[in-house]
């Protein structure tokens, strides 16, 4: 007898154990994700979206699946990955670069920024001082006439190895807008990126 109580009951705790978990399993909602990688400021598409099933959680604000109509054409805040869950803090309208900041694009050759490097990565840029003549000095170190690269801060929007065509990789950058022509103004191969931190830290 005692066997047949204990096995009633673990008949018991096992259908209720699975209706709990059928239960959790069934709580999940249609949401938007990112189809593919979206460049901080770009606008989304109908082809940028994906529909997938979530686990619904009152904590997290997902944008729903029927709200689709509703994203397309409003721009990504910042670097979305293939994959990504949207909120609708991820979502802006199309006032975009932030005010005090521009984007600006540089033109580096291998060793001039590292490898691997993707869009929402934290980097930190050298910009060489020219040298009499007009020769850069080393963009990552102090030359001998006591001259320092400036170093400044940026993020990481865009990526294009395909780049200028000449052997180059086109990086496109999100910096102060204070910092811009100090940029713009750097001679050929003056410019060093380094990443400080990995995408989406």
């Amino acid at each position: 007898m005692p066997f047949v109580a204990l096995g009633g009951l673990l008949v018991i705790v096992c259908v209720l154990a699975y209706a709990y978990g059928a239960a959790q399993l069934g709580d999940r909602v249609q949401v938007l994700a990112a189809a593919r990688p979206v460049a901080a400021g770009q606008p989304i598409t109908a082809a940028d979206l994906k529909q997938v099933s979530a686990a619904r959680d009152p904590g997290v604000r997902l944008v729903e699946a029927a709200q689709a109509v509703e994203v397309v054409g409003r721009t990504a805040v910042v670097p979305l990955v293939a994959g990504t869950l949207l909120t609708p803090e991820l979502l802006g309208d199309a006032a975009f670069p932030p005010g005090g900041q521009v984007t600006a694009s540089v033109a580096v050759k291998p060793g001039q920024y590292p490898q691997g490097l993707a869009a929402g990565a934290k980097v930190s840029v050298y910009v060489a001082a020219v040298q009499d003549g007009g020769q850069p000095a080393p963009a990552a170190s102090s030359t001998a006439s006591g001259s320092t690269p400036a170093r400044l801060s940026a993020v990481v929007l865009g990526v294009d190895l395909a780049g200028d065509g000449q052997g180059s990789t086109v990086i496109t950058l999100l910096l102060a807008a204070s910092d811009a022509p100090q940029l713009a103004a750097a001679p050929a191969g003056g410019v060093v990126l380094m990443q400080t931190s990995p995408v989406g830290s």
